[in-house]
């Protein structure tokens, strides 16, 4: 299970790991008053994104697409966070004001779709193929064409 908490509330047992996932540390707050398992700068927006972003509302759909988009250009710093998931409880421990808007949240919810995606695939549940199984089962049915063509021929 992955949770939202502000890095500014009081640290509970059942947070589990505790993961600062902003660029930033948290303003008014001593490295060594915030309990954390680490902190990975690297997860969080580019500068330039977040400068853009500022926070408002208006452009958090666009934020939300530029972030997903910044994440699957760079997925190894995904996979601590996703092991980290697996193993047990996990809380992504952000600084924002807003609770709705922020990096943590879309995080979040990419975290658990991949999960879930990873989850039924293990369990060989049926969902939508991916880009990649898609291009490669096409692969097949063209060679497969092919090769009975070959044999109608001769």
């Amino acid at each position: 299970m992955i949770a939202l908490k502000r890095a500014y509330d009081p640290a509970a047992r059942a947070d589990g790991v505790r993961i600062l996932v902003e660029r930033l540390w948290p303003r008014g707050i001593a490295k060594a008053a915030l309990p954390l398992a680490s902190w990975h700068k690297d997860v969080a927006p580019s500068r330039e994104l977040r400068q853009w972003f500022a926070h408002d509302p208006a452009k958090w759909a666009e934020f939300r697409r530029r972030y997903q988009a910044e994440l699957r250009a760079h997925p190894e710093v995904l996979r601590p966070l996703l092991a980290a998931a697996r193993r047990g409880r996990l809380t992504l421990i952000y600084s924002s004001h807003d609770q709705q808007h922020n990096n943590a949240v879309v995080l979040k919810h990419l975290l658990e779709a991949r999960i879930s995606r990873g989850s039924q695939r293990r369990l060989g549940a049926a969902g939508p193929p991916s880009r990649r199984e898609h291009k490669r089962d096409a692969r097949r049915s063209r060679a497969g064409a092919r090769a009975n063509q070959k044999k109608a021929a001769a």
